[in-house]
């Protein structure tokens, strides 16, 4: 017998996929344009970390919507992979002995 995810014949949980995929996109394109003009280089991993969490969260959304358990496995796999990409470049960031210099938003602030 062939065990499915959710009964995605349902309006509603056809509307939710499709907003969801949406607002998946959006963030995909702030998270790469984070990427591309971030100030630091922290900026630009945590943008990465957040790639990674978006991409897993698509799988989830694919095995949701196709039926197949399946692409969850993927979603794990992918998940301990950026986890570990993750710690490799906090060490990098670590190691590099760079400064993050935070820029004051005016005078007027306690410091």
């Amino acid at each position: 017998m062939h065990a499915t995810i959710a009964d995605i014949h349902s309006p509603i949980i056809l509307m939710a996929i499709n907003i969801s995929s949406l607002l998946l996109l959006l963030a995909l394109v702030m998270c790469f344009l984070r990427i591309l003009f971030g100030p630091t280089l922290a900026d630009r991993v945590v943008a990465l970390d957040v790639l990674n969490i978006l991409a897993v969260a698509y799988c989830a959304l694919l095995a949701i919507a196709s039926g197949q358990p399946v692409y969850l496995d993927a979603a794990i796999a992918l998940a301990l992979v950026a986890f570990l990409v993750s710690v490799a470049f906090a060490r990098f960031i670590e190691k590099s002995g760079k400064k993050t210099v935070f820029h004051d938003g005016g005078g007027s602030g306690f410091r």
